[in-house]
């Protein structure tokens, strides 16, 4: 089955600088991202708030306050650590409390925390340094959690939209096909558990997945495009002729679609020691 591009593509190691430009990317349109991208499944908040000593948690990479919000929903308070002034100026004016610096060099200052957690960020981070790093910060017990959203387009409209993109956009990494539970984020969630083990400070890293669907519009579908990692940089016109190509594909099979989603999450808790 034809997969769609995910959101965020795993920069390679040897272009540090384009990784940091393509990671800033996302708050060109901080309203937009933060209206469209799509929540996380409230089982997955309950389950990682569930495994946690306690309320307080460090969202890194926390953009516009996505996750925070549902997680402050859940009872916890919230710290986000933000590399972009403008993804971090939009979480603020929601409320929320932000650092901006990226994980790497961000100082805790002493603070401890029962939670760590990463929404569609923690491929952005060094995932050993990062790994040592919440673990540096987290109580014992505490709980690391970083996650993907993966888009599972049902077969016709996922290989409409992978026609689109081939048309387009040929020399793109577009998956093209795969079998119908396949994970695209399963070498971002390998590195994590590698990340997580070299650090030596947590217990063997877990995989859960969270199933669930989302109906959209084709309006609504549009609005989420510019969103994702493929698209922030694109020439205004390719833009547009991905999104008229999109869009036809959705107005083909009826003006809207249900899109299936598979929440993939990484997580292992602290040892007692360091």
């Amino acid at each position: 089955m034809p997969t769609l591009p995910p959101a965020e593509a795993s920069p390679p190691p040897s272009e540090p600088h384009h990784a940091r430009q393509i990671a800033e990317s996302f708050g060109v349109d901080a309203e937009r991202y933060d209206r469209a991208r799509p929540r996380y499944p409230e089982a997955m908040v309950r389950r990682i708030v569930a495994g946690s000593p306690g309320p307080d948690v460090l969202d890194v990479g926390i953009g516009t306050g996505i996750a925070a919000r549902q997680f402050e929903a859940a009872g916890c308070r919230v710290l986000g650590v933000e590399p972009d002034e403008r993804m971090a100026g939009f979480a603020r004016r929601g409320g929320l409390e932000v650092e901006v610096a990226t994980f790497e060099a961000w100082q805790a200052a002493g603070r401890a925390f029962d939670a760590v957690i990463a929404g569609q960020a923690w491929h952005w981070v060094d995932p050993v340094a990062g790994a040592a790093k919440a673990a540096q910060v987290l109580r014992p017990g505490g709980r690391l959690a970083v996650f993907w959203n993966v888009y599972q387009p049902e077969p016709e409209i996922g290989e409409a939209f992978a026609a689109v993109y081939r048309r387009v956009l040929p020399d793109a990494p577009i998956p093209q096909s795969g079998a119908s539970d396949a994970d695209p984020y399963s070498a971002l969630s390998a590195k994590a558990e590698d990340g997580v083990r070299q650090a030596g400070a947590f217990g063997e890293p877990e995989r859960w997945r969270f199933d669930w669907e989302q109906p959209y519009t084709r309006d609504e579908w549009l609005d989420q495009v510019p969103t994702t990692g493929l698209h922030t940089r694109l020439p205004s016109d390719t833009l547009r002729e991905v999104l008229d190509g999109i869009g036809a594909a959705i107005d083909a099979v009826g003006g809207g679609f249900v899109m299936r989603f598979a929440t993939v999450v990484v997580t292992a808790a602290r040892t007692g020691a360091l």
